[in-house]
């Protein structure tokens, strides 16, 4: 009998409260934070909800995007996905753009309408991006379920999909398709080899080089092997220093293209129109795999389209339409354990021997390093 007494006297306490400040009260009876700002809540909570960030994200109307490819890890549907939901206008500028470009873009345009709102970059980047203070802490609804190796502390970044380096290869053009970095060496894969961007600027191609340095008998301490492939690569001509875009595949420039598996499972599709058969493999000898960091701008312009956007990216709907363009959603087994994943398009993706490991965040960065200062002069040079 005495638990309805207390509780009424919570309530009591809570109503009186109310009258003598002009607060609300939650449920447990202790007054609730007054809603903040988009610009600076760490969560839909602290706007005072999801309802109410998905009105203040309409309110805005606009949702600037940086670097989205529409054929890069399912992105076309998301971004179509987002727009149909919400009513809100993607804009995407510079779709092709690295991730140094990303965060590039933030630095050059803060202050200004036309920022980025929100980031879509290589680990180590968004990594680079938290240390120099340019991003938001904010924890999406699904930040928990998120592991722990996969986003910061103090969710300024967190992975939201990923893959594996794999080599692409035109079977039209090549008679015999690549299946592992030393195959690469071969003398019939001259000028064919290329990287998708530059490894200083682009994550896809750091990774690549990562992958090589694990072929090659280096680890994530230490990236040099890989470097001193490629610059072996070059020394006997097979290195082709052309970016593997998909105007440069189709046309024959890059026959054998270094990405990630969901980029090149995305070109087998799409090319196929094209008359181009596009082969892949996952390298047995130098199995990398990574994930890409969501990040919000800490000044973006349209902060509570930001946020909505990380909400939708990380919801059942937006992590299993990361699957339908062959990426690995970063919630994949939380959600095959609760029934949302879709289990049909899960099946597509290629299957990798082993338990995945990820550098650190240290060892990225020391990887990173060594990248920026040796590759221009062993490889580019």
């Amino acid at each position: 009998m005495t638990a309805p007494r207390a509780r009424a006297g919570v309530v009591f306490g809570c109503l009186a409260l109310t009258a003598l400040v002009l607060s609300s009260c939650s449920d447990n009876g202790t007054p609730a934070a007054a809603p903040e700002k988009p610009s600076v809540a760490t969560s839909a909570e602290r706007v005072g909800g999801m309802d109410a960030l998905v009105a203040a994200a309409k309110e805005e109307g606009t949702l600037n995007a940086i670097a989205l490819p529409r054929n890069w890890a399912g992105y076309g549907a998301l971004l179509d996905g987002f727009e149909r939901k919400y009513g809100i206008d993607v804009r995407v500028e510079n779709p092709q753009g690295s991730s140094q470009s990303e965060i590039d873009a933030i630095k050059r345009n803060r202050g200004r309408a036309d920022a980025p709102d929100v980031i879509d970059v290589g680990d180590t980047f968004a990594q680079d991006a938290a240390r120099q203070n340019l991003l938001a802490p904010y924890k999406v609804a699904a930040y928990g379920s998120i592991p722990r190796n996969q986003k910061d502390s103090q969710a300024r970044w967190y992975n939201g999909y990923g893959g594996y380096i794999s080599i692409g290869c035109d079977a039209t053009r090549i008679t015999t398709c690549p299946q592992a970095f030393a195959d690469l060496e071969k003398p019939e894969y001259q000028g064919k080899v290329a990287l998708n961007g530059d490894p200083t600027k682009a994550g896809a191609a750091f990774a690549g080089v990562y992958a090589a340095a694990l072929a090659n008998k280096g680890s994530f301490d230490d990236i040099q092997p890989g470097i001193d492939f490629f610059a072996g690569l070059k020394r006997i001509g097979n290195f082709n220093p052309a970016e593997s875009t998909p105007a440069a595949i189709v046309k024959g420039d890059t026959p054998i293209s270094i990405d990630w598996d969901f980029v090149n499972l995305g070109y087998a599709d799409e090319f196929r129109s094209e008359g181009v058969d596009w082969k892949v493999s996952i390298p047995f000898d130098g199995s990398f795999g990574q994930y890409y960091a969501m990040a919000i701008n800490k000044d973006a312009p349209h902060p509570a389209a930001a946020r909505l956007w990380q909400e939708y990216l990380f919801s059942p709907e937006g992590q299993n339409l990361r699957l339908g363009g062959y990426a690995r959603p970063v919630l994949k087994d939380v959600m095959e354990e609760d029934g949302t994943l879709d289990e049909a398009a899960a099946a597509r993706l290629p299957t990798v021997e082993g338990t995945p490991e990820f550098p650190t965040e240290a060892q990225s960065a020391k990887a990173q390093e060594k990248i920026a200062r040796g590759w221009a002069k062993a490889v580019s040079g």
